[in-house]
């Protein structure tokens, strides 16, 4: 069966979602084309010239990266720089490039997510929820195509709370309308008043959807013209953001924790604030860099945040409240290969799909 870089694009997109990924990142495919056939699949956790070759020589033609190559705009490629050597050798050897990052962060099955399964912890819910990810549609349909219209919105994504799906609100009523010589009115005569028993439909769905939604809506709708309403929602959808907070299944001290934390993930160091002589069982975590989440994690009353780059006076902040963790950077991520290759084994058996075995963190120690 054969595979096109548009098929494993759209189940990753379906996994986490584009829209979902923060202003500053650029994900998707980054260069290369959409209808192109996929030999192998190399995964990586950065994309440097080593990584770039190393798919060369396992003839993989599409990389999946987690961290962009580009995140700036570029205004001409020269070579002058390792990304813009990586770019013009992919175009050479007809490589594409695909990234998925800060939206893999954000999803509920992402990276965090992985990450608890592997310390054994319990997740509720996501530290900081992403805002502006709910969006509302209210329209008024003919009562006895009420059940057509809804049915298709449901199919289309809408109606999906948490762990309950098929969700809508709906009462009758009437509408009126009058159309003119150019109408072709669904009942009653043009040019004639007319009142129209209808069923007020109203429904959640991903802001992502969108267009997806308005689609089922026009095809399933029996009106000439449709009339609908979308809001923008302020409710918190608590299973996309960044960052999770959950609890261990046993209470621990604080020296074996980070014993388990640096077994379980393989960290060779860890830094830390002062020991607050308090057991640990609420944990949260932000992998890559997150100390905007350290407040946030003492008001949910964690005793401990986990994440990386953090700076000098961060570690103050703890205040004998909560345990702060530094794992590095690249530390707390390296695990999305797995996660990406697991996912992407999973929907396509017919080819090989490779994880870096290439160490790129750029920062060395000297131990």
């Amino acid at each position: 069966m054969e595979v096109f870089v548009k098929d494993i694009a759209d189940k990753l997109e379906n996994l986490a979602p584009i829209e979902y990924a923060d202003s500053y990142d650029n994900v998707g495919l980054i260069v290369g084309f959409l209808h192109q056939k996929v030999k192998n699949i190399l995964i990586t956790l950065d994309l440097t010239e080593e990584v770039f070759y190393e798919s060369i020589n396992k003839k993989c033609n599409l990389i999946v990266s987690f961290h962009p190559i580009i995140y700036k705009s570029i205004k001409n490629i020269t070579g002058k720089t390792f990304s813009e050597r990586i770019i013009i050798s992919a175009l050479k050897h007809d490589i594409s490039i695909y990234v998925i990052h800060t939206n893999l962060d954000l999803i509920w099955e992402g990276t965090s997510s992985y990450i608890s399964k592997i310390l054994n912890i319990k997740r509720k819910k996501v530290l900081l929820p992403k805002k502006g990810t709910i969006k509302k549609m209210i329209t008024y349909v003919p009562i006895h195509y009420a059940n057509k219209v809804r049915n298709s919105l449901f199919e289309a994504g809408a109606g999906n709370i948490s762990n309950y799906s098929h969700c809508s609100y709906n009462f009758d009523g009437f509408g009126s309308y009058m159309g003119n010589k150019k109408t072709k009115p669904f009942s009653g005569k043009k040019e004639v008043f007319n009142m129209e028993k209808e069923t007020c439909i109203s429904v959640l769905f991903p802001s992502y959807k969108l267009n997806i939604i308005k689609e089922a809506l026009f095809k399933s709708h029996p009106y000439e013209e449709v009339a609908y309403e979308i809001y923008n929602i302020e409710n918190i959808n608590h299973r996309i953001g960044i960052g999770f907070i959950g609890n261990l299944l046993e209470k621990m001290n604080e020296y074996d924790f980070l014993l388990l934390l640096k077994e379980r993930m393989n960290f060779s160091f860890i830094r830390h604030s002062p020991f607050t002589k308090k057991e640990i069982r609420r944990v949260t975590m932000i992998p890559g860099s997150g100390r905007f989440g350290i407040e946030a994690a003492i008001k949910e009353k964690a005793d401990v945040f986990i994440s990386s780059d953090l700076k000098y006076h961060d570690f103050f902040k703890s205040e004998k409240k909560i345990l702060i963790v530094d794992v590095g950077h690249y530390e707390s991520e390296k695990l999305s290969k797995n996660l990406l290759k697991s996912f992407l084994y999973k929907n396509f058996t017919s080819i090989s799909i490779y994880e870096s075995k290439i160490n790129t963190n750029p920062v060395k120690y000297f131990y």
